[in-house]
């Protein structure tokens, strides 16, 4: 099945520290999608959805587009699922509550996420130059 938009929900932990500037990109499908909408994303207790695709609500919404080139959900088993934090500075972390991917949203939509690691104040995970950049995710 074609893929014609892609929602990647994030929830940044409400902890002192946990806001960032950096950028944030998914991985799927064998390429990767900048989460960025031109706001102030990921900031502490916030939660954010990025379409790619139609509907798109990110800047550059040509080059984060899963039809160009045209994804299919037949190729969503041989790549990984993730999404991939790039610290402004070696200062830089990022703490996320929650991840949630929603490929084709609607009747035949492939949802993926990480609840057995995320899901609330006492699961969250810190992203960081010195600790870990990436997280993976897995269907749900």
């Amino acid at each position: 099945m074609l893929i014609t938009t892609i929602k990647a929900s994030v929830w940044t932990a409400d902890n002192s520290g946990a806001d960032t500037d950096g950028n944030v990109a998914l991985g799927i499908c064998g390429r990767e999608f900048v989460l960025d909408t031109g706001t102030n994303d990921f900031q502490r207790g916030q939660s954010q959805t990025f379409t790619f695709g139609a509907g798109s609500n990110v800047l550059n919404p040509v080059g984060n587009d899963p039809r160009k080139p045209q994804l299919d959900t037949a190729e969503l088993t041989y790549f990984p699922v993730y999404l991939h934090f790039t610290p402004r500075d070696a200062k830089d972390n990022w703490c996320v509550e929650g991840v949630t991917v929603t490929v084709n949203p609607g009747a035949k939509e492939i949802t993926y996420g990480n609840t057995p690691m995320l899901g609330g104040s006492d699961k969250e995970l810190w992203l960081a130059a010195d600790c870990g950049r990436s997280l993976y995710l897995r269907q749900q």
